[in-house]
């Protein structure tokens, strides 16, 4: 009988075991800031992978219940979650995975130190990114939208350190209409008294065991006018407003009552997920949940835009760590593993696989922390305007690229350990199971590509975009990456050609060609991005590495759009539905 066992992968501090991240960090902050980061990065590095990694592994295997009734037959809808659920929840809050983002120690670069501690904890915490990508995203919210008294109120909490007064956020959105097609919700808001009520389904929510909730609903036109003031803002005021401004508007509310029983909302049922496990996920009816407005009444899902470029880039940070962990994992097994008369990291083949997966989470790392360090410019008031029109294009870009190869990648890892990737207890299929939801979070992949279409058209954000590429290649001077400019500026030029001809086409066209557009342009701004980060490397590090990576990210081609024409998309038809 063979005695032969297989060891597994092991991982090690991921901080130091992260290369990129650190080339990365040392030539964008300031060396004071990296010297002053750097040991806190290194014991979350290995925290990561010892007691976060235990609480993420409790929660997993203890996924939450929905009670909805004691003993005696009183509806409760209680939650119950796993111990290692709630560790989670404070050591998120000292860690700061939020409050960094609003302390700002560093000004526009607390941004980058908080998503890299966040891109360290993402694979290591059961997901427990999701109600933090949503708490950050209330956070900013209320900061630029909410008045002084709900600051006061909901702010300090979302953003405390301390484990006893912080909060996380639900974000309400989908109900049974729909999920991205927001414009068919059917929650009303009511006035009743002296605040409105909320009436309807959620049919998708997301970290329900939150403290308070952003959700969407259409003001119920209302009779008489009341001029009661609530401890927020003008109620009364603001539902004459609504009068004149029927569409969705925005609504902050609190879970649970003064008492402690739930704010009129009726926990149905726990969805039964394909992947984040540990995360509870239900479907609610709100009947009578006392809520706030927020904003002008008519604007909700204008004023929640301010939450979802918060939780997209988290979606894009989640979907890069992802990647590295799997990558990490694969090319230590990869040194352990035997076959066919050679360890796996000797097997030609075996090699140029695992490469490209290394090629393409480098250059979608590149891209998700070139998007926080705007982002962190932005709240700073520290961005151009073409930087913040930059901004605008790329995070739809940047969360609809990094989510679809975040699936990509994370299959290849799971078929790189074989028949040992299929199993559930290596812990390696929940990788492949988590990043699949990234690519469905804060807007498919088409809705997304549309959404970056509105801003090239309404926001004319794609000429700055173009422009600013342009600029980081003429900066680009090291001998060897000549080719790979040469090739980054005829795909600069090839969408700037597609991007006159389109406009003439029309709408359908325009549409049609979407999705394209938004590979195309995501895979050339990593082009300028893996340029610059190699032209540095190579001189203030000696490494030449990243030369090698973007000549492979470049030769697997930049730009690739269709033609869509009438023709094109009346053939589309007949190979879907037949004539």
């Amino acid at each position: 009988m063979s005695q032969f066992f297989q060891q597994g992968p092991q991982l090690y501090n991921q901080f130091d075991d992260d290369a990129l991240l650190q080339s990365y960090l040392r030539r964008i902050l300031p060396s004071p800031i990296y010297s002053s980061i750097l040991p806190d990065l290194k014991r979350l590095g290995q925290r990561v992978i010892t007691d976060i990694l235990t609480m993420a592994h409790d929660a997993e295997t203890q996924p939450p219940e929905l009670i909805q009734y004691d003993p005696w037959g009183k509806r409760i809808d209680t939650i119950r979650v796993a111990g290692g659920w709630k560790q989670l929840d404070q050591v998120s809050a000292e860690e700061g995975l939020v409050a960094l983002g609003y302390e700002r120690p560093y000004d526009e670069f607390s941004r980058v130190y908080q998503f890299a501690k966040l891109y360290l904890f993402t694979p290591s915490s059961a997901i427990y990114t999701c109600p933090l990508a949503m708490t950050d995203g209330a956070a900013r919210l209320i900061e630029v939208h909410g008045s002084p008294a709900l600051q006061d109120r909901a702010y300090c909490h979302l953003t405390s350190r301390n484990p006893s007064s912080f909060w996380t956020s639900g974000q309400w959105m989908t109900e049974r209409t729909g999920g991205s097609d927001v414009g068919r919700s059917q929650t009303i808001a009511r006035w009743q008294n002296e605040y409105f009520c909320l009436y309807g389904d959620k049919w998708f929510t997301s970290a329900t065991t939150a403290q308070m909730a952003m959700t969407l609903a259409r003001i119920e036109t209302i009779p008489t006018i009341p001029e009661t003031q609530t401890g927020f803002e003008k109620e009364g005021e603001r539902a004459a407003m609504a009068l004149e401004h029927p569409g969705l508007s925005l609504f902050y509310l609190e879970t649970r009552l003064q008492d402690g029983s739930l704010n009129h909302i009726r926990i149905n049922r726990l969805k039964e997920k394909f992947g984040t496990r540990a995360l509870p996920t239900a479907e609610l009816t709100l009947n009578g949940t006392i809520a706030q407005a927020i904003g002008k009444p008519g604007e909700g899902v204008k004023i929640m835009s301010t939450l979802f470029n918060i939780t997209r880039i988290y979606n894009a940070c989640s979907a890069v760590s992802l990647m590295r962990r799997g990558i990490a994992l694969a090319k230590d097994y990869a040194q352990r593993r035997m076959a066919f008369g050679k360890k796996l990291s000797e097997q030609p083949l075996h090699i140029e696989t695992l490469a490209r997966l290394e090629v393409e989470w480098t250059g979608c790392f590149l891209m998700t922390f070139y998007v926080v360090e705007l982002l962190g410019k932005k709240e700073c008031n520290q961005a151009t305007p073409e930087e913040s029109a930059i901004l605008r294009l790329l995070t739809p870009l940047l969360k609809l690229y990094t989510a679809k190869q975040a699936v990509k990648v994370n299959s290849e890892i799971l078929e790189s350990f074989g028949g040992a990737g299929y199993i559930e207890d290596t812990g390696l299929p929940k990788l492949l199971r988590d990043a699949q939801v990234l690519a469905i979070w804060e807007g498919t992949t088409n809705v997304l590509s549309l959404d970056a279409l509105r801003a090239i058209q309404k926001e004319q954000a794609l000429f700055p975009l173009l422009q600013d590429i342009s600029q980081r290649l003429s900066r680009i001077h090291y001998d060897t990456l000549s080719p790979c400019i040469d090739k980054a500026e005829q795909a600069l030029q090839a969408l700037q050609g597609y991007a006159i001809h389109a406009e003439s086409e029309g709408l359908d066209y325009l549409q049609a060609g979407a999705r394209d557009l938004a590979y195309s342009l995501s895979r050339t701004v990593i082009a300028a991005l893996l340029l610059e980060h190699a032209q540095w490397s190579a001189k203030e590090e000696n490494d030449t590495r990243y030369a090698l990576i973007v000549r492979r990210w470049c030769d697997q081609g930049l730009v690739k759009l269709q033609n869509p024409r009438d023709s094109h998309r009346e053939e589309t038809r007949h190979i879907l539905f037949g004539s």
